[in-house]
């Protein structure tokens, strides 16, 4: 290879010379001497072409070594999008069944509250964590801002678990509250009244609190509950006791408990006295010990009315020795109620009952 500047008097080589000026001259030999060698003339202009062709390559080539790793990364992204999705959805359906979860275990844990909260009532005791509404106060918090589809999901699902542990914390306020007196009175459990009088199947025909008295028709306070029962069924004690009145209560002292039909008085311990009213037969008599779930008789028919029915009545005695009457359904927790809640926020009358006579009571 040589540079050179071509004259017009010297010989002229094999191949075709190009216009004067600025060449580069490049000469390829061939291996074989026989033939011929051969000639390529670039001029100024070509090689600047050619350089420039040479620098926009290695450019195009330098920028696509450099773009290369964003474009594969950005196709594998695009492959992997879908996959994402899918996970996404299938961790929202986990975090949706969660919640769900949750809103059982809050109505699991709502019953366990309202059962311990009725036995410590029953034994005399402000259950822990009680507000004005009957329930342990809800606790909730500001929501969750909606960056999410799942937000709300995620909202509930906080406030659930708040909810869950203030119940969840009451509970084990009145089950301590509860061990304690048990602990230190035993004899407490066994004389509060707990149970159903009866079992089987029976309808809540008339419940405790103020009505409009069937003979009367005028507004009174039904100290009790009736219950509607075949006739014959059996009657059973709520708490342990002693029997104080087995039979009719003379009309001629108190037409109020004579109305009661063959009624059976049980003192449970100091506090208690249960009453079972409109027995068609009567098994027990005054002076027997009885325990809970012992037979005391059987459902008659309330004459005045002409229904079968068991009318059952609990009085407390308050620090006064006055024994007044409270409702049943607090009392009775081997059966539930509709909107059981409300029990709780119930309140004993301050006054309008017939105050239990002698002869009942002891």
């Amino acid at each position: 290879m040589r540079f050179g500047r071509i004259g017009r008097s010297g010989p002229a080589p094999a191949a075709t010379a190009p216009p004067d000026g600025w060449t580069l001259e490049v000469q390829i030999h061939p291996s074989d001497i026989r033939k011929r060698v051969r000639y390529l003339f670039l001029s100024r202009l070509q090689m600047t072409l050619w350089s420039l062709l040479a620098l926009l390559y290695l450019t195009g080539l330098a920028l696509g070594l450099g773009v290369a790793p964003s474009v594969l990364r950005r196709l594998w992204g695009d492959d992997e999008y879908p996959s994402l999705i899918a996970e996404r959805s299938r961790q929202g359906e986990r975090l949706q069944a969660l919640v769900q979860r949750l809103d059982e275990v809050e109505e699991e844990a709502g019953e366990l509250y309202l059962h311990t909260s009725k036995i410590a009532l029953a034994y005399g005791v402000v259950p822990a964590g009680l507000t004005p509404g009957g329930a342990p106060g809800a606790a909730g918090g500001p929501p969750a801002e909606a960056d999410s589809i799942y937000a709300a999901a995620l909202s509930r699902g906080d406030l659930l678990q708040s909810r869950i542990e203030r119940q969840l914390s009451a509970v084990d306020g009145s089950l301590e509250k509860v061990r304690e007196l048990e602990r230190s009175r035993p004899e407490k459990a066994r004389t509060t009244p707990a149970a159903c009088p009866l079992r089987g199947d029976f309808v809540l025909v008339s419940p405790f609190g103020r009505r409009r008295n069937p003979l009367t028709r005028e507004f009174e306070l039904h100290a009790g509950l009736d219950l509607a029962a075949p006739l014959g069924s059996p009657i059973y004690a709520t708490a342990d006791g002693v029997v104080t009145f087995a039979g009719r209560y003379p009309s001629s002292r108190s037409p109020h408990w004579w109305r009661l039909g063959n009624l059976v008085a049980v003192q449970n311990g100091e506090e208690f006295i249960t009453l079972y009213g409109h027995c068609q037969e009567i098994e027990v008599e005054p002076g027997q010990r009885v325990r809970r779930g012992d037979r005391l008789g059987t459902v008659g028919r309330a004459e005045l009315v002409n229904t079968t029915h068991l009318h059952y009545e609990i009085r407390r005695r308050t620090a006064e020795g006055e024994l007044r009457p409270v409702g049943p359904l607090m009392y009775i927790l081997d059966r539930r109620w509709p909107n059981e809640e409300r029990l709780l926020r119930a309140d004993t009358p301050a006054g309008g009952f017939e105050p239990v006579p002698e002869g009942i009571a002891r």
